[in-house]
Formats: C-alpha cells, structure tokens, sequence
C-alpha cells in the first residue's frame, strides 16, 4: 500500500519495506469511508481512492501542539523541525510527537498524526483476505 499526499510525494509505502499492511475491517481502527473502499476487494485486486483529512488520519487540532521547556527532554537529544519524540500514553502506549519549532529552551510538540490534515490518496493491493 502506498499512502499519497495532494503534492504526489509518496508519504508511505509497505511495498519499500516488504511488509504488507494488515487492516482490519470492523474493529474501529479504520474510519468508515476507509471500510467503504475495502469492501468486497478480494485477493489480487488493485484499488486507489482518496480520502479528506477528517476520513484518513483526522483533522490538525490545535490542542494536540504542546510547548515544552527543553529540560523534559533527554540533555543529549537533538531537538530541531522535523524530529520525532516519542511520549508515553495511556495503557503503556507511545504516542509520536513531531517538532515543529525550537526558541531558546522553548520546545513546540505537534501530537497530531504527521498525516493529520492531509487529504491522502491510497494505492493499494490486496495480498490476502483472512476471514475470522
């Protein structure tokens, strides 16, 4: 599966890792107009379809950016644009946070999905179906 962004830039792709993605329909991982595009594709089939923000990865929300005093971080971590930290969330869960500005000792922290806001574009084979 290759996830596209509204520039043509490739954002994702299971095929450069070899790994196949495994979705699961029903159990709410998924938004329902993603499920829409999935039903009744079997083994084999090649799919493509786009999707708004609030159907792929959500909306940007403003409450998810966070400014944070350098001294919550690791001393020898490099905090610059574009870096990925990683939280820890509820359940023991780890929620990714993307650097979006440092001034001083001023860290800003977007918690939003790096695909939040996005209209994507999905190229997508089917490898297998699994039926439970």
């Amino acid at each position: 599966m290759n996830i596209v962004l509204e520039d043509g830039s490739t954002a994702d792709s299971t095929k450069a890792s070899g790994k196949p993605a495994r979705l699961n329909i029903g159990d709410n991982s998924l938004s329902p107009a993603f499920e829409a595009q999935l039903k009744g594709l079997k083994e084999g089939d090649k799919h493509q379809f786009t999707l708004a923000p609030q159907d792929a990865f959500g909306e940007s929300n403003p409450d998810a950016i966070h400014y944070m005093d350098r001294s919550r971080f690791p001393a020898d971590m490099k905090l610059e644009t574009g870096v990925i930290v990683s939280f820890a969330g509820p359940g023991g869960s780890e929620i990714p946070g993307v650097v979006r500005d440092t001034a001083g000792d001023s860290i800003t922290v977007d918690l939003n999905h790096p695909l939040a806001g996005h209209t994507i574009t999905f190229e997508l084979e089917v490898v297998s179906v699994i039926t439970e």
